[in-house]
């Protein structure tokens, strides 16, 4: 392992598993429920990691402000939660990494802004509950990232100081999480990586483009 480093830390989506698909069927389904035409799933992939506000934003063009966005979202999680499982699957080059990990038994877990309500199933459906030391959702403690107290009470959980932990995302406010907790930063360019700052401007240490790098940055490879 590259030096100080003693675990591995994930963001769910768009980085460890690909649930884009859902997602963008549960936006369909409900675009379809108040009489539109789907929309092309290239519309919604760069905004899955905005969770339920970007996904009615995207499906309706309806805002937080607007009078019926709470009963639209709350829609919309209902359907997203009955077919969650549906098409969503383990990024294929990401299970070599994982295996990898257990190979050379060095830990790892997820830190995720998705409520438990939807982690829990969707990381048991998957079998990761079997892999990952730790699973830390969006409501697992007060405050979401880019807040670090996810990541820090992963840190907390595997019994590491935060400078022995690499977190890895696709979103922005997984690097700001991971710089504020202290951890060494990565961003995943094959994510989603919304519609902000390009990933080269979040002021993560690294960039990578393929899961397998994440090997070679370990010192693992």
């Amino acid at each position: 392992m590259s030096a100080g480093l003693q675990a591995v830390l994930f963001d769910l989506d768009g980085t460890l598993v690909d649930s884009a698909p859902d997602l963008a069927g549960a936006g369909n389904e409900l675009r379809a429920a108040h009489g539109l035409e789907p929309l092309p799933y290239a519309t919604f992939r760069p905004l899955v990691g905005t969770g339920a506000r970007g996904m009615v934003k995207v499906a309706l063009d309806v805002d937080p402000e607007h009078p019926q966005f709470i009963n639209l979202r709350d829609e919309f999680l209902a359907r997203y939660e009955a077919r969650m499982t549906t098409e969503t699957v383990v990024f294929a080059q990401m299970r070599p990494v994982l295996d990898a990990l257990r190979e050379r038994g060095v830990p790892w877990g997820i830190v995720t802004n998705k409520a438990r309500r939807f982690t829990t199933p969707l990381v048991q459906a998957l079998g990761l509950d079997r892999e990952a030391v730790t699973v830390i959702s969006g409501d697992t403690t007060p405050h979401s990232k880019p807040h670090p107290a996810p990541l820090l009470e992963a840190a907390r959980q595997m019994r590491l100081a935060p400078e022995a932990c690499m977190y890895v995302g696709d979103d922005l406010r997984d690097v700001q999480a991971g710089r504020a907790a202290g951890m060494r930063t990565v961003a995943a360019s094959w994510g989603y990586l919304g519609a902000g700052e390009a990933i080269g401007e979040w002021g993560a240490d690294h960039v990578i483009d393929l899961p397998d790098e994440l090997l070679k940055l370990l010192g693992i490879a």
